[in-house]
């Protein structure tokens, strides 16, 4: 409905261009909002105040004139002026009951397939191996992830890279360590990946023979020595085994097929190295090879440089990015390339993708997105940490989920069995912790907080999750007592109509949501949705309701709201119970 009245409008505005009463170079950009206060109707838009001053016109008056050029149809019920020239729009009933009922008989809620389907590459998790995967790798994997699911469901083609750090000196150290090792005491110290890591460090930093040996040992490595790569693919199997551990357990639709490492660029980074050359964009500086680019300059105004290759002839993130956006469009056949990365690495990746198109490492009309994210915080306003001061591991952090949702859980009546009392627990454990995170703005830092993520109150999962079951209690309690599903949908009471509101925006959201990569959109959604669905509930009898066409159509709209939940929830990872 949004688009369609976005379409009226550029036909009234495309109208008084034609008038002279807007300049016709004048380039109009619609934006619709969505008032708080419904007795402001459904839309509303400043665009007669954007319009006044290039129009020369008082802007009640311009507002006046686009309303009279809006052409005749039956989407709006009535357009209103507000104020100094604000233009609020009703939907008619008879167009939103059509939506609805379009939502009911689609198996996608009639949801809009994107105008243009893409290839999309989407970037995200990335850890690095060296260690398990800790609470500093949580909001890029589920963010990924969520934007990931929207992307697919609006019919593009999305193409997972899991892009995990496996190369570089710090592999040296832990091969040192596992051949200073047994077979069998490697494997068993291998079992904690972050006990290995610290072991490692130690006789690092310890002892100079160690630490030449993890030298030779790199360099043999990064040279294709098969001894060392023997080691460290047993080592990168391991590491592997407990990424793919924690993506299960957290719902994340990442496999070892999605895997595109640093080290499957490597045999790429020469070419990388010899193409700059050839473009003429190589500038030796102290014996390193780097490309300034005039675009970024420093405190002083000097050019930034972009090292691709250290005096020693090692290479860097740099250049194994590089590498990864040519393999990314040219074959992988990529029309958007999306980062979920920390936001703090910001400006390489400016860098990179300028770069990227000036060397020709990609072409045509490409995109390259870096969507950044905040960090998680502890209620001391620093990084999250363990209780003893450590970084969180995430194994640990999901285990610490599933036990308080557990209590939480045991704390309650229920006729739950321990075995289903089990699994809901995990449900909502893990779902806890997702929700808390993708709820908050992507780019903003947020509070690690489990009083507030493990609560049946507010815009949580144990809320939303209660929510659905008590939206599928009412067809539990329907039994086989069969309804009229073609019913006319009636909407007569304000709640009936204020939810049928909400119902119809689930199309508008997910386009939002993959515009901007923001799953905090949709959680804000189906928080809304849910809300309003128990207001209809506690105000309108839905099966002891008498009037059976009244019945019917409370039974639809009920309907479509588990339905609308259950697939909102399923974009952001987080699956639904029949009971709790």
């Amino acid at each position: 409905m949004k688009e369609q009245l976005e379409q009226l409008l550029a036909e009234a505005i495309g109208q008084l261009k034609a008038q002279g009463k807007i300049p016709a170079d004048h380039s109009v950009n619609i934006q619709l909002d969505r008032p708080r206060d419904k007795s402001h109707g459904d839309f509303a838009t400043n665009l007669a105040l954007m319009l006044a001053k290039p129009a020369k016109s008082n802007p009640r008056q311009l507002a006046e004139a686009i309303v009279e050029a809006v052409p005749e149809n039956t989407l709006l019920a009535k357009m209103d002026i507000a104020g100094p020239g604000f233009i609020n729009f009703t939907i008619s009933q008879d167009q939103l009951k059509d939506q609805l009922t379009a939502m009911l008989n689609s198996d996608r809620l009639n949801v809009d397939k994107a105008d243009q389907s893409k290839t999309i590459v989407i970037d995200y998790s990335s850890p690095n191996l060296a260690k398990e995967m800790h609470v500093g790798h949580l909001r890029s994997a589920i963010i990924g992830d969520a934007v990931s699911r929207v992307c697919e469901f609006l019919g593009h083609k999305v193409v997972r890279q899991n892009h995990v750090g496996d190369w570089g000196t710090q592999f040296g150290m832990l091969l040192a360590y596992m051949e200073a090792l047994d077979n069998q005491s490697a494997e068993y110290e291998l079992s904690n990946l972050e006990t290995f890591y610290k072991a490692a460090k130690q006789r690092f930093d310890e002892s100079e023979e160690f630490a030449d040996r993890a030298r030779q040992l790199v360099v043999k490595l990064q040279s294709g020595d098969a001894y060392c790569l023997k080691l460290w693919n047993q080592f990168i199997d391991v590491s592997l085994s407990h990424c793919q551990d924690v993506y299960d357990r957290l719902g994340v639709k990442l496999t070892r097929q999605d895997v595109m490492a640093e080290s499957a660029y490597n045999n790429k980074l020469p070419g990388v190295i010899e193409h700059l050359r050839e473009k003429g964009l190589l500038t030796e500086d102290q014996g390193a090879q780097c490309v300034f680019l005039e675009e970024y300059k420093g405190k002083e105004g000097e050019p930034l440089p972009i090292i691709v290759q250290k005096k020693g002839g090692g290479y860097l993130y740099a250049t194994t990015d590089l590498a990864a956006i040519e393999y990314r469009q040219k074959e992988l056949g990529g029309d958007h390339l999306m980062y979920f990365v920390d936001a703090r690495q910001a400006l390489h990746f400016d860098q990179i993708f300028t770069l990227a198109r000036k060397a020709g490492f990609v072409e045509g009309d490409i995109q390259l997105n870096h969507y950044g994210f905040g960090t998680v915080m502890g209620k001391d306003g620093k990084p999250y940490k363990s209780r003893d001061g450590g970084v969180t591991k995430l194994a640990d952090l999901l285990d610490e989920a599933e036990r308080r949702a557990l209590e939480l859980l045991q704390q309650k009546t229920t006729d739950l069995t321990d075995e289903q009392q089990k699994h809901v627990a995990e449900v909502i454990g893990i779902s806890s912790v997702k929700y808390a995170d993708l709820s908050k703005n992507r780019t903003s830092d947020y509070i690690f907080d489990w009083n507030h993520m493990l609560t049946f109150e507010g815009n949580t999962a144990p809320y939303l999750l209660y929510a659905f079951t008590r939206v599928n209690s009412i067809f539990d309690r329907l039994g086989n007592t069969a309804f009229d599903r073609n019913a006319d949908i009636i909407l007569s009471d304000e709640r009936e109509l204020a939810l049928a509101n909400q119902l119809v925006r689930f199309n508008e959201v997910l386009h939002q949501v993959q515009d901007k990569a923001m799953p905090h959109f949709l959680c804000g959604f189906v928080f809304d949705l849910a809300g309003r669905f128990s207001s209809f509930y506690e105000a309108c009898p839905i099966l002891n309701q008498e009037d059976e066409a009244l019945r019917n159509s409370r039974l639809k709209l009920s309907m479509l709201t588990a339905n609308v939940l259950k697939q909102g929830l399923e974009l952001l990872g987080i699956p639904t119970l029949e009971k709790m």
